[in-house]
């Protein structure tokens, strides 16, 4: 599975190190991901989403329903991909 937010759709992003020297070599800027469980009221259910930190800023600003919306619309993530917990 790829390092993307279900939520924002952040994903890694590529730079350069950059030594003392000014010499310059590929890295990747990771995303701070995790898995993290909610409770979806609309659904009566539990679900795991892979946010990033700012995905679950945004949850607890707008709400889980329309955050998931907003993340659906914009095509970061499909209801399939929602995997749901009993």
């Amino acid at each position: 599975m790829s390092k993307i937010c279900q939520i924002t759709g952040k994903k890694a992003m590529v730079g350069n190190n950059v030594s003392h020297s000014k010499r310059r070599t590929k890295r990747t800027f990771d995303v701070n991901l995790f898995y993290k469980k909610f409770y979806y009221v609309e659904q009566d259910c539990w679900i795991t989403l892979r946010v990033s930190a700012a995905g679950l800023r945004m949850i607890n600003k707008v709400g889980l329903d329309a955050a998931l919306n907003q993340a659906v619309e914009n095509g970061y993530c499909d209801w399939k991909e929602i995997k749901v917990i009993g």
